[in-house]
């Protein structure tokens, strides 16, 4: 008999569906990988197991039980829990004061933290989860905090566990002590659902697999049947195209004439420095990979490059030239190019429409305008080519940018960025939030640039797309470059995870 069994779930919003005529089967001491494309309704399904939300139809079994879940307590008293990828802890209370927050336990107050220490520390010893119970949730390191939720999770005595990417902050290091945790739940009979897109960490760690596809089941397969060629083609109805990184003879050593040259930036916060004394060379038609986990310095770099921040000590230098007290729009016109993390915040206007979004760098420009004012009708042909090129979805380029997708948006920002030929692109999570179609045109996109000399600075905290793109890789920490490493094919993920972790002893 199955743990789990949601069968025919249905969930529309709006009209369009989210998820359809659904099932999933998941059972004891099993991990369950839930795949798919973004949309693709998988955390939707999971928000009904957990009783965020309620479904129009069909129906949820827990033990062969039939169950009505209509709210986050009701799944916990089912014995079902929830990791969000964003952590729900309180960051000024500490470990054991997060674990117990809004319980209330028969037997013993909760005011008795030593007694309530000592089943945290039980807890953290049977599964290898290594936090100390009166530890500041401020003080310690993202992938603890995730070990908190699951602690938490084991607290409620869950025996289905659910994670949402539970590996988009860590380092290669915490995600190996994370799936040697699940591993020991596996063996203590509880059962794991693992929403994630990333197919390499399926075969590594889930027993079964599910992917949805457009709200709707395509396959449930045992990981032993499949092939990660196979579950790519499932998830996005056809195969992916190979890309091939072009080798470039660059960085130190190397005849290639070098493009951007940092040296000594530093930036300084309220109390600590948020860069300190970065130096680092690009050479043309380079694509220099900055791994590290998210906020560590990487966005305020990008910033610095591009002139949206001013440095506090330093250089920066392009094609010889000190631009470091030049502004975003004249470091433009002298060919660098930004792709910034946050494309709603940061890249985007989503009430003005395709045609202004891709104006707003160029609209001063000819052909564009003339005696400042705006051709309407060269800005709409142009919008029209732009959109046909880079594949851009939309009703009209009239359409309002928030009614777009996330690939879809991401698509005008390349368009718009990449116009009239950089010299060097400051990618900043280029595709963080997209789809694996999406982010295989991305990728495709940066290796075309390069091809054509373009330099690339690829900042991601995605190691795989690093690896697969980079001809060097500068690791950062604490606002510190740890190394700079030559992505050879010998490159191993462990050097670069060592160094993420701010351990500077790994082999360069």
């Amino acid at each position: 008999m199955s743990l789990l069994s949601m069968q025919n779930i249905t969930k529309s919003f709006g009209g369009l569906y989210a998820n359809k005529d659904v099932h999933l089967t998941v059972g004891k001491g099993e991990i369950h990988a839930l795949l798919g494309e973004n949309g693709a309704g998988k955390t939707t399904l999971m928000n009904i197991l957990y009783g965020i939300y309620q479904a129009d139809s069909g129906s949820i079994d827990i033990n062969g039980v039939a169950v009505r879940i209509r709210s986050p307590k009701e799944a916990i008293t089912h014995k079902i829990g929830m990791v969000h990828q964003h952590f729900m802890l309180v960051s000024t209370l500490t470990v054991s004061q997060n674990i117990t927050l809004g319980l209330r336990e028969k037997g013993y107050p909760f005011t008795d933290r030593k007694l309530v220490d000592r089943k945290i520390a039980r807890l953290c010893d049977e599964y290898g989860l290594k936090v100390r119970p009166s530890d500041v949730i401020a003080a310690i390191s993202v992938g603890a905090r995730q070990r908190v939720e699951i602690i938490k999770l084991l607290y409620h005595e869950a025996e289905l566990l659910i994670l949402d990417e539970p590996t988009a902050v860590l380092t290669p290091h915490e995600i190996d002590s994370l799936f040697n945790v699940l591993r020991r739940l596996r063996k203590n009979g509880h059962a794991v659902i693992i929403i994630t897109h990333r197919i390499a960490e399926v075969m590594s760690i889930a027993d079964r697999v599910t992917v949805l596809r457009d709200g709707q089941n395509v396959a449930s397969l045992d990981i032993e049947e499949t092939s990660s060629s196979h579950l790519s083609e499932l998830m996005i109805g056809r195969r992916l195209e190979t890309l091939t990184r072009p080798v470039t003879a660059s960085g130190p050593g190397s005849e290639t004439p070098v493009r951007l040259s940092a040296k000594g930036i530093s930036l300084y916060g309220e109390t600590k420095k948020i860069l300190d004394n970065i130096s680092l060379d690009i050479g043309r038609g380079e694509i220099l990979g900055l791994a590290g986990v998210d906020g560590n310095g990487q966005k305020e770099l990008a910033e610095t490059l591009i002139g949206i921040r001013k440095s506090d000590d330093g250089q920066i230098i392009l094609d010889g030239k000190d631009i470091s007290h030049l502004g975003v729009k004249k470091r433009k016109g002298l060919g660098v190019a930004y792709v910034p993390d946050d494309r709603h915040h940061d890249g985007l206007i989503l009430d003005m429409d395709v045609v202004s979004n891709l104006m707003l760098s160029t609209y001063d420009q000819s052909p564009f305008s003339r005696k400042k004012l705006l051709n309407t009708k060269v800005c709409r042909e142009h919008a029209t080519k732009k959109t046909l090129e880079y594949r851009v979805k939309s009703s009209s380029v009239k359409a309002q940018v928030r009614c777009l997708s996330g690939g879809n948006q991401q698509r005008l920002i390349l368009a718009r960025e990449l116009h009239g030929y950089p010299k060097l692109i400051v990618a900043c999570q280029p595709t963080r939030g997209l789809d694996i179609g999406a982010e295989a045109f991305v990728h495709k996109i940066l290796l075309q640039q390069k091809a054509r000399g373009v330099s690339i600075l690829l900042i991601s905290a995605d190691l795989d797309q690093i690896m697969a793109l980079s001809d060097h890789i500068a690791v950062i920490f604490e606002g510190r470059i740890t190394g700079v490493l030559k992505n050879d094919g010998k490159l191993e993920l462990s050097q670069i995870g060592l160094k993420m972790a701010g351990l500077t002893g790994a082999a360069a």
